[in-house]
């Protein structure tokens, strides 16, 4: 072929995709480790946990039964019930099976969820700090991206006021995410109403990223969008999954509760992409959802001790600040003063110290960076001495 008729092998879309720094620097990580470096792994976005026996017997069990066959395109369902069930009793949210999608994570059902929704041309409204793979969901969708900028001052959360300048006739999708990844923090029962309210009366739908619900510390509340007021749930697109109050990262279980017209799109969707998610995790999944509420909350307070520890051991360093998280297992630290941007602060303290974290810029934050407490109290206070003496020099 010649040079005047040769064409892009690369999609367009696909092209303009950036790469996850989170796995990026994990895979770093890991190699240095491997080597027999002494790292202090600050960058993971897991529980460092082992699935609970449990869940693993479910998995266990279903493998000897013979079910490795294909389910259902959008799950088990029995699964399905127990997610109704679930959404029910956690969250007063009343949906009927059909208005479920079992998915491969809750990345799947993001991504899922953006290209039923999003056409060619349609804005997607994304407060920044963001999780960096919502942005490259909606290239991949054929939308444009209007980032919201908030601000430490407004403890990283979209008001009101910024969401409405942000809305053009163009506007169809709201994404927000509480407990939040990068920053910790969970919007309140009145913020997430007043929020949803302007997006539902504009006719934008709003998906829901509520992966981390069940890691919330203190006397902070996780509240449903969907349960808010009636009307929301004809608009909002609940996200939630296994992953990370279960410990079951690796699974892959996911799902998302919707509007049956949208919930049959996906499925239609998923069945040209992925078809089911494998049949002999899902029982683990029944498992966890009808009977780990004992294991999740032993997760939890493993991660609120962890989080005190951390708060407590990074006030120590004059040269950051932060906003205490109220969920997740990340605190969002600005370190400005170092003079160093987000990348290099990153990479260098990585190779100097071999401390792993995650830049900021990613996050579409510049002059943050994100530290996982996904760690050992130990690593936390190794970790941070560590800060502390390299940030001196």
């Amino acid at each position: 072929m010649s040079a005047e008729t040769s064409k892009p092998a690369i999609n367009r879309r696909v092209a303009s995709l950036s790469p996850s720094a989170t796995l990026a620097i994990t895979a770093k990580a890991k190699q240095l480790k491997n080597q027999g470096v002494d790292v202090v792994n600050f960058a993971g976005g897991e529980p460092d946990f082992d699935t609970p026996q449990p869940f693993k017997d479910a998995a266990i069990r279903a493998l000897k039964e013979g079910m490795t066959r294909y389910t259902p395109t959008t799950g088990l369902p029995q699964l399905k019930e127990a997610i109704a069930e679930k959404l029910k009793r956690d969250n007063q949210l009343e949906y009927k099976p059909e208005q479920i999608v079992v998915t491969v994570g809750a990345k799947h059902a993001v991504f899922n969820a953006i290209q039923v929704l999003v056409d060619e041309g349609d804005e997607v409204i994304v407060p920044a700090p963001y999780w960096l793979s919502y942005p490259e969901m909606v290239k991949m969708a054929g939308g444009r991206n209007v980032f919201v900028t908030t601000s430490e001052e407004q403890r990283f959360k979209i008001t009101p006021e910024l969401l409405k300048r942000a809305i053009s006739p163009a506007s169809k999708v709201l994404i927000l995410n509480s407990p939040s990844n990068p920053t910790g923090v969970v919007y309140s029962k009145e913020e997430l109403t007043e929020l949803t309210r302007i997006a539902v009366d504009h006719g934008i739908f709003v998906v829901s990223d509520e992966i981390y619900e069940k890691l919330i510390y203190g006397n902070t509340k996780h509240y449903a969008v969907a349960a808010l007021e009636p009307r929301f749930k004809d608009s909002v697109i609940t996200v939630n999954g296994l992953s990370k109050a279960y410990a079951m990262t690796g699974w892959r279980l996911g799902y998302f509760a919707a509007p049956l017209e949208i919930a049959k799109a996906a499925s239609s969707l998923q069945d040209h992409q992925t078809s089911n998610v494998t049949s002999f995790a899902q029982p683990a999944a029944v498992e966890a959802l009808r009977n780990g509420e004992g294991e999740a909350a032993k997760l939890r307070e493993i991660f609120s001790n962890r989080r005190d520890l951390i708060i407590s051991e990074l006030r120590r360093i004059p040269q950051v600040r932060f906003v205490e998280p109220d969920g997740a297992f990340y605190v969002f630290v600005n370190i400005t003063k170092s003079g160093l941007n987000s990348m290099e602060f990153s990479q260098r303290i990585l190779e100097e110290v071999h401390i792993a974290l995650i830049p900021g810029s990613p996050f579409g934050a510049e002059g943050y960076v994100r530290i996982s407490f996904a760690t050992s109290e130990r690593e936390i206070v190794k970790g941070t001495e560590r800060m502390r003496s390299w940030l001196k020099k």
